[in-house]
């Protein structure tokens, strides 16, 4: 059964997540499909989101979704962030870099938008992408307000529910960051670096008032509930920088996203946590750690973690050597980080480099924890390499383009494709070419 067949018959539900027909030992075609693409038994899928270790972010008004799997019994996923800004970016513009996004090989793609036509630009990507999208509902909500003053939290439920009838897969709610956090913050050296979580503390403190999205938790299960939005717990307290990474204000939050985690499940909503931001690398297996502990197994999804402050202009490797290790621990998505991190609006060419940054980050962790068929493409690559098989080595690549450029770049008369050696070596000097000749003899 296709999935808009399946979704036709479970329209008369009242709750359509996938968590609920896994409890209900349901198989669906998201399922199925997750199975497949991962190489495990549907079983195994199915009892993983029954007991909350797996999400499959999958809107019912998102039709033309190909569906995938964030648990840490799959392959790592990777998120690229895009959307515009106040000052910069267009519905066209945020086409492309989902075009690129998905032909570098995101798993899913989150909508940041924060100016402009925040509806049309949304709109347009649903219709054009086949891997879950994501938002943070509060931007759109701060954009059609002046301030947070003039704000109320049926504002903001109305505005969750109306992106989750446009067809968002998964929605970032800080709902985590309590009033009796903020002093907590204002220990640290940078803060609050999260935008979702300073609206937040900035709406607690004009209108004196708790989190409206933690007070609101169960009226905001039911929307998601109906229309199968899983729900991204967001870090409103996650560390924006070494100094401030696993401290007190960071893990009191954790605790109640545990607890939001928990209600969750208990209305079959799927769910999973987002995580820390700056973080030392030998901290790093700790933080992962303790978020499965707190959390019950909760898909983790890590934003890096950066491990150095000094990486501007390449944050998306001081990110990706943190993705690697988080992922190894047991993170399951990682939020890939551009070079422009810190510094501006990311561009078409920072959207590659931050997607084959992580992506190489994910696989590697992959491969280490030794998922079904992780290793099989580097070994078809070592067989090209080996074979001097330039075109077979250019499609295995993570980034097909820049390799082929890169060896474009080097070749002339004496390196071909067709040469037995390359440029960095020369024929005299390529250790394979002398390899093949000594087993020659």
């Amino acid at each position: 059964m296709n999935r808009k067949h399946a979704l036709e018959l479970r329209r008369g539900d009242a709750v359509q997540t996938q968590m609920h027909f896994a409890r209900k030992g349901v198989v669906t075609p998201e399922m199925e499909h997750v199975a497949r693409a991962e190489q495990v038994p549907v079983e195994a899928i199915r009892d993983e989101l029954a007991r909350g270790k797996l999400v499959i972010p999958a809107n019912i008004h998102h039709v033309e979704l190909e569906p995938m799997g964030i648990g840490m019994s799959l392959r790592c996923k990777i998120n690229a962030n895009i959307g515009n800004s106040q000052v910069t970016g267009d519905a066209s513009t945020e086409l492309e870099k989902l075009r690129v996004s998905i032909e570098c090989g995101a798993d899913t793609v989150m909508d940041l938008s924060t100016g402009g036509d925040i509806d049309g630009i949304r709109k347009a990507i649903i219709e054009a992408s086949p891997v879950p999208l994501g938002t943070v509902p509060i931007y759109q909500a701060m954009e059609r307000h002046e301030s947070v003053a003039t704000m109320t939290a049926d504002d903001i439920l109305q505005l969750i529910e109306h992106q989750a009838k446009q067809g968002v897969d998964y929605m970032t709610l800080h709902a985590g960051l309590l009033r009796e956090h903020l002093p907590l913050a204002k220990r640290r050296l940078t803060g609050i670096v999260s935008r979702g979580g300073a609206i937040m503390a900035q709406w607690m403190l004009e209108h004196g008032a708790q989190n409206p999205i933690y007070e609101r938790w169960d009226d905001i299960l039911d929307i998601c509930a109906r229309h199968d939005v899983t729900v991204s717990a967001g870090d409103g307290l996650r560390p924006g920088s070494l100094h401030d990474a696993s401290d007190s204000a960071q893990f009191a939050e954790l605790k109640v996203l545990g607890e939001l985690a928990r209600r969750a499940r208990d209305k079959e909503v799927q769910i999973m946590i987002e995580g820390p931001g700056h973080v030392p690398f030998d901290q790093i297996e700790m933080n992962v750690r303790r978020q499965i502990e707190e959390c019950d197994g909760a898909p983790f999804y890590v934003l890096g973690p950066l491990v150095t402050d000094i990486g501007a202009g390449h944050d998306h490797i001081t990110s990706a050597i943190g993705g690697t290790m988080a992922a190894f621990a047991g993170a399951a998505m990682l939020c890939y980080v551009t070079p422009k991190e810190h510094l501006g609006l990311p561009d078409l060419d920072d959207v590659r480099a931050g997607i084959v940054a992580h992506k190489i980050a994910a696989h590697a962790a992959d491969i280490a924890r030794k998922r079904p068929g992780a290793r099989d493409r580097d070994d078809a690559m070592s067989r090209a390499r080996y074979g001097f098989d330039w075109e077979k080595q250019f499609e295995l690549a993570l980034d097909p383009q820049t390799a082929r450029s890169m060896h474009a770049q080097t070749a002339g008369k004496e390196c071909t494709l067709e040469s037995d050696y390359c440029s960095m070596c020369g024929p005299r000097f390529c250790a394979m070419k002398v390899n093949k000749a000594l087993r020659a003899v």
